[in-house]
């Protein structure tokens, strides 16, 4: 990604959802099976709600059984960016928005072929662009 997006907080606040905000900003979590975008079948590209740069194809999007919307790989390897976690006791890798740094999910390696990574994501890091090939 080339540009960078920068805000301030109150920015962020004021442009955001409550539940976006406490998401992307606060890196929070939502309640599995609770999210928009956990069980949608739709094509289309899955952009980042903070900033609009896509992030992920419907096509590597599949269900993991997490609750959570899951892909397999981003649409480019720029598109999201990651960094160590130990929160909560864990030990596990953030995904974040290259283009704002707004907090996505995690990523896991128990995915699919052809990566064998699943890409765990919250509803309220997206929006969908519908759209097929």
């Amino acid at each position: 990604m080339s540009r960078k997006i920068e805000k301030p907080e109150e920015e962020w606040q004021r442009e955001l959802t409550p539940e976006q905000y406490r998401v992307l900003r606060e890196k929070g979590t939502e309640r599995a099976f609770t999210g928009e975008y956990w069980n949608e079948k739709s094509a289309g590209t899955y952009v980042c709600a903070g900033c609009g740069a896509p992030l992920y194809d419907s096509d590597t999007k599949f269900d993991s059984g997490s609750g959570w919307p899951s892909f397999y790989q981003p649409v480019s390897s720029d598109a999201v960016t990651s960094e160590s976690d130990t929160t909560h006791g864990m030990r596990r890798t953030e995904l974040l928005c290259a283009c704002c740094g707004g907090h996505l999910g995690h990523v896991f390696d128990d995915g699919p072929a052809p990566t064998g990574k699943r890409h765990c994501i919250n509803s309220a890091s997206l929006k969908l662009k519908p759209g097929g090939k």
